[in-house]
């Protein structure tokens, strides 16, 4: 992997996306990236939790896989939010597959400098496809794109069997590039000892358990949300930001 940190991405002409959102010049530092240990661990519902608790914008910059409207349409399902909070992706990739490869098959090569964070007032909640080390090109990681926005990371984890090594490893490679890490959300049903073990060897806070919601609604996630500890620690980072 040594030719990825060899490599610019910033020299690859941009791609061609089907909408596009306003990028700003400088930084958003009103925003938190939600990164999973895996693909389908729950970072949609999670980005619907905390965008709906924090009355923040929605943006997946990468789409791979199109059903319907994508992960941003899931979102407008459940938050029926207006759409200045719910961006549009800089790419939109048909093929449930990584999003190297998915741009690939439609002859496109992911652009950094697409992915720039779009410019806006309030907080923004950036979703990433998959899991960190996932290639967003072949010389190019989610995890870099993660480091180069500058922004601190909730990681989204499943609750059961695995997710000790999936989590602690995730933790491993964010502090190896020095990306901050808010804490971990743990999706599925409630374990009696992951949550501690993944405090004590992961050295961050577990912010939330999100059981299996019946129906999946906006009122059932506003509920786990003023139930966990997010609201707190997010408002203390929201003070350290403003």
């Amino acid at each position: 992997m040594s030719a990825i940190h060899r490599h610019d991405p910033s020299s690859t002409d941009p791609g061609t996306a089907s909408e596009t959102a306003n990028y700003d010049a400088e930084e958003n530092r009103s925003g938190l990236v939600i990164c999973g240990t895996d693909t389908d661990v729950g970072k949609t519902v999670v980005s619907a939790l905390v965008v709906q608790g924090l009355g923040a914008r929605y943006w997946k910059p990468v789409q791979s896989g199109l059903d319907g409207e994508g992960d941003r349409g899931r979102v407008q399902d459940l938050l029926h939010l207006p759409p200045e909070r719910l961006l549009p992706e800089a790419y939109r990739l048909q093929a449930p597959v990584s999003p190297h490869w998915a741009a690939e098959r439609q002859g496109l090569t992911i652009d950094p400098e697409r992915l720039r964070l779009p410019a806006g007032a309030g907080a923004l909640v950036v979703e990433t496809a998959g899991g960190l080390l996932v290639p967003l090109r072949r010389d190019w990681l989610q995890i870099e794109q993660v480091q180069r926005w500058g922004l601190p990371v909730l990681l989204v984890a499943r609750s059961g069997l695995g997710t000790l090594n999936h989590s602690l490893l995730s933790l491993e490679a964010l502090r190896a590039r020095r990306i901050p890490v808010l804490g971990l959300v743990l999706n599925g049903p409630l374990h009696p000892d992951n949550p501690r073990t993944l405090e004590e060897l992961g050295g961050v806070p577990v912010l939330a358990e999100l059981p299996p919601l019946d129906p999946l609604e906006a009122s059932g996630l506003q509920r786990q949300w003023q139930r966990s500890e997010l609201p707190r620690k997010l408002a203390q980072w929201a003070r350290n930001t403003s």
